[in-house]
């Protein structure tokens, strides 16, 4: 079965992702006190075939009155039961909070008489560190929508368990670098097609794009040397047990170049035995 802890910022999309995680079968709890969480793994540990087949809980900011910074031992707990969990921490940006509360209308639960919303965020980030720093995978949701996110988590939850799964994700600098990342590629030193008056308003999925950047030398130079790097270096990520890894490839507005080259990486290693995914953070 699979266990998997919940937790993040307030206004990053906890919620979708339960909801997401419902919808695929998981018996979900959210606002579970941390005090609570091992009690609960022991029971469903105890009789996973007759009660829970796979479990979600949420785990977060609004029990003022839980210990986050005993997180590590309630998580050594739970292992001594023989459970093996998962931790999904997701986040955003400042700026990117601060709007969806401001559109929403809610309050942030640490909002309190004089404190602002920006320093209940701020506040919020220190409390969870202590989870996010254990989190398996972490995801920043600023520049996510909900549908991405919910296709996000269906893909990586339906994974085969034990398997590595190699997200190639596109993005564009001038929107800001994904914090969620394990590497980072900067390809804007590549012919860009954003100067040909005809592949402007086209992006790196378009036949004519695909054509010109496989015309460029330094296109397919840089191609040799990012799937060397990535083939040398995934046996590491692989011996140490991680389930997930990132590699976001830059280009200036993440329409061409990046596109380009994150999807022909993708096919390039959908041939190995990796569970592989791309995703297009500026394609919406």
């Amino acid at each position: 079965m699979k266990f998997v802890i919940v937790s993040g910022l307030s206004g990053s999309g906890k919620s979708i992702v339960l909801h997401s995680l419902e919808d695929l079968g998981f018996y979900c709890i959210d606002n579970l006190p941390l005090s609570l969480l091992p009690a609960f793994a022991a029971q469903i540990s105890a009789s996973p075939r007759r009660n829970y087949e796979h479990a979600a809980v949420g785990i977060d900011a609004r029990n003022l009155t839980d210990d986050f910074e005993s997180f590590s031992d309630v998580l050594a707990e739970i292992h001594s039961y023989g459970m093996e969990c998962e931790i999904l921490f997701l986040q955003a940006d400042d700026a990117t909070l601060i709007k969806r509360f401001s559109e929403t209308r809610r309050k942030h639960p640490l909002t309190r008489s004089g404190t602002s919303l920006a320093e209940a965020i701020k506040r919020e980030r220190t409390v969870l560190s202590a989870l996010a720093v254990n989190a398996d995978w972490c995801i920043d949701t600023s520049r996510t929508n909900v549908h991405q996110l919910r296709d996000l988590v269906r893909e990586r939850m339906l994974q085969e368990a034990h398997s590595l799964t190699l997200t190639f994700m596109s993005f564009g600098f001038k929107h800001g670098i994904p914090v969620d990342a394990d590497f980072v590629f900067d390809v804007r030193c590549l012919p860009n097609p954003h100067w040909v008056p005809q592949l402007r308003i086209q992006t790196g999925l378009d036949q004519e794009v695909k054509v010109f950047l496989e015309q460029q030398a330094l296109v397919g130079e840089m191609f040799a040397d990012l799937s060397s790097f990535i083939e040398r270096w995934m046996p590491r990520f692989q011996a140490d047990n991680r389930s997930y890894m990132t590699v976001a490839i830059g280009c200036t507005g993440g329409q061409h170049r990046s596109v380009y080259l994150s999807n022909r990486l993708a096919e390039y290693f959908a041939k190995s035995d990796l569970e592989v995914l791309v995703r297009h953070r500026e394609l919406v």
